[in-house]
């Protein structure tokens, strides 16, 4: 993530850049041009460095996380100020994520794959509800959203010790954070919210080598959180052995779909998925927890 946005303290935003270890300066020469909005350097390249650097230095009690390849819908801060107003027990929300163009054959073909997007009636999940008729809940947390658009309680991240710094480590193991903070959130026992009217537009993939990168990425993504998971909550073994073989036998079948012509998009991109979710389960998690650990362990010395 070169740069994100955080806005706090819903009566009064504040409006934060973090800029993740970036190549140049123009993200701060940008923002000296906006007085309301506040720049902060995360050197340490990795999403959720820099989602912990806005968490380190925001002000309000409630974090709201955009990504830079997002465009907040025009209803966005008041969807959000209604969320949090109808659901203040809440620790966590998303919202819903829309394309902002279709021009390319990449960005159509996302969109055909599932892209972003989530139902449109909004929802309420809690650890002690459940979810009726999903046997994977709350541990296939792609179902609750994602991260370039949600919400959080300051304290309740706080509590649950920060994002996980090994995950969304950029070209390593760009994925995993969002997925672990939901499940993290629900099984701490708070509430975690969606609302279709908290909207942002997302800059999709064009071309289709870079599609298939992100979905190759969102395999490894997935596979580190499933791993992560394994170590801290051994209790859910047997849920994480279901969803990793829901999650092959997914992707196999509409590789195999796809190959026979029985669909209309592309093998190429469930393959992708696949091959990323294979790397995933090959220990990458630990081999980022590692690498995180050093980067961190150079930093402060």
């Amino acid at each position: 993530m070169r740069a994100s946005v955080e806005a706090s303290g819903l009566a009064r935003p504040e409006l934060l850049v973090v800029d993740n270890a970036p190549p140049d300066d123009s993200t701060r020469r940008a923002v000296q041009e906006l007085p309301e909005v506040r720049y902060e350097l995360e050197p340490l390249a990795g999403l959720d460095f820099a989602r912990n650097r806005a968490l380190a230095t925001a002000t309000g009690d409630v974090l709201a996380f955009v990504d830079d390849d997002v465009v907040v819908d025009h209803g966005w801060f008041a969807a959000l100020h209604e969320l949090w107003a109808v659901h203040p027990d809440a620790g966590g929300a998303t919202g819903q994520v829309l394309p902002y163009e279709l021009e390319t054959s990449a960005q159509v073909a996302f969109e055909q794959y599932g892209g972003f997007r989530r139902p449109w009636a909004p929802a309420r999940y809690t650890a002690a509800a459940g979810a009726p008729g999903n046997p994977l809940f709350p541990y296939g947390a792609g179902m609750f959203g994602a991260g370039c658009n949600m919400s959080y309680r300051r304290q309740a991240v706080v509590d649950l010790g920060g994002f996980d710094e090994a995950l969304d480590t950029g070209r390593p193991l760009p994925g995993g954070g969002d997925l672990d903070m939901f499940s993290r959130v629900l099984r701490g026992g708070l509430p975690l919210v969606y609302s279709p009217t908290y909207l942002v537009h997302h800059q999709h993939r064009r071309t289709q080598a870079e599609l298939r990168h992100q979905l190759y990425t969102w395999g490894t993504g997935h596979m580190a959180y499933v791993e992560k998971t394994w170590r801290a909550d051994p209790a859910a073994r047997l849920v994480l052995v279901r969803l990793v073989l829901w999650q092959l036998r997914r992707l196999v079948r509409a590789t195999v779909r796809s190959s026979l012509g029985r669909s209309e998009l592309s093998w190429r991109l469930s393959l992708a998925e696949l091959r990323g979710s294979l790397v995933g389960l090959s220990g990458s998690y630990a081999r980022s927890v590692r690498r995180s650990t050093a980067i961190r362990s150079g930093a402060d010395r």
